[in-house]
């Protein structure tokens, strides 16, 4: 089986505010698009566990006209806190990358 990593074009995470994180996922085809899509593996109860929050904060845009999954959620620690040890939040997709389809 493939995994997000494989199939994706590209995957990043940023912040999207001092509050929330944002992991996009890009892909080239429509076909790639509609596999990460309709995964089953990168639910609410999934990327919760991994991220450590509560599932039905989890939110997911769809973007078709661009072929990109948008997956957005509360940061652990605010942006700036004394604890936070990824500012900007940009090496945060790595967790999603071996995840299969």
């Amino acid at each position: 089986m493939a995994t997000i990593g494989e199939v994706a074009r590209y995957v990043r995470s940023k912040n999207a505010g001092p509050f929330t994180l944002t992991i996009e996922i890009f892909a080239d085809t429509d076909e790639a698009y509609e596999k990460i899509c309709r995964s089953g593996n990168i639910g609410a109860e999934r990327i919760a566990s991994i991220f450590n929050v509560d599932p039905a904060s989890v939110e997911y845009y769809y973007l078709p006209n661009i072929k990109v999954l948008k997956i957005s959620m509360p940061r652990r620690k605010i942006q700036g806190h004394k604890y936070e040890r990824d500012m900007h939040q940009g090496q945060q997709y790595v967790s999603l990358l071996d995840i299969e389809l």
